[in-house]
């Protein structure tokens, strides 16, 4: 049999308090409540740069690019607010693909 690397036991930071999910709780408290249900991504998309995405299980959103000198925390708090509009306004909001009609645009102009 070959031998496999056995995965090291998680051992939580002893220096994390458990209260400081608390507060990260009341600073993103639409992330905090998405996550029981959905998830967020936040990593880099080629070729559109770091970008952060919320989706609830079944549809998407929220998904933002990261601006130039925008910190995480910005942009997990922009984040937080999308995910807000969302789930209030049903204002989904997109920073990563082109608005549909740009696209018709750019196809008619082929045709012509």
């Amino acid at each position: 049999m070959e031998s496999r690397r056995q995965r090291a036991d998680y051992k939580r930071n002893p220096s994390l308090k458990d209260n400081a999910s608390d507060s990260v709780h009341a600073d993103l408290p639409h992330i905090a409540a998405l996550i029981g249900d959905g998830e967020i991504t936040v990593g880099i998309l080629n070729p559109v740069g770091c970008v952060a995405v919320a989706t609830d299980g079944h549809n998407t959103l929220a998904m933002l690019k990261r601006r130039q000198d925008e910190t995480l925390a910005q942009l997990l708090t922009r984040l937080d607010h999308a995910i807000e509009r969302a789930w209030t306004e049903e204002i989904y909001t997109d920073e990563i693909n082109p608005p549909v009609s740009s696209i018709f645009r750019a196809a008619r102009k082929r045709r012509d």
